[in-house]
């Protein structure tokens, strides 16, 4: 890898989750990158099909998004996540992520649940939207 990439990378690991969205979102208005096109999923080898979300491609009113898997050692971070997200108190939050799959949030315009997807897909969580 060459100097200016690597040093970049560097940079990239010293900012924060909210620094990262920033970057994102901006990135993607500077080069123009319409994401809903080319949708990727880490759970591809999954041997359980309904953890694929249908496609953006299509347009629909609104949206919802289900926390499908919670790494154990990214509890905390999710469980803060979802708690400032929906405004639970803690232990309806800890409920929601202790008994996955769950729906989350529901009747979500597409720039938000792109946001909260990016979000919890950062902190590690596995995620459907339907």
């Amino acid at each position: 890898m060459n100097k200016q990439i690597n040093e970049i990378i560097l940079n990239l690991k010293t900012l924060t989750l909210m620094e990262t969205m920033q970057l994102v979102t901006e990135v993607k208005k500077v080069f123009d990158i319409n994401m809903e096109n080319n949708i990727q999923f880490n759970n591809m080898n999954s041997s359980n099909e309904n953890l694929v979300p249908k496609s953006l491609d299509t347009e629909q009113d609104s949206y919802s998004i289900t926390l499908v898997e919670v790494p154990s050692d990214k509890k905390i971070a999710i469980l803060k996540f979802i708690r400032n997200l929906t405004g639970l108190g803690l232990k309806e939050s800890k409920d929601i992520i202790d008994n996955t799959p769950k729906l989350i949030k529901e009747n979500l315009k597409k720039e938000e649940l792109n946001t909260i997807k990016t979000e919890l897909e950062l902190l590690g969580a596995k995620i459907k939207v339907i």
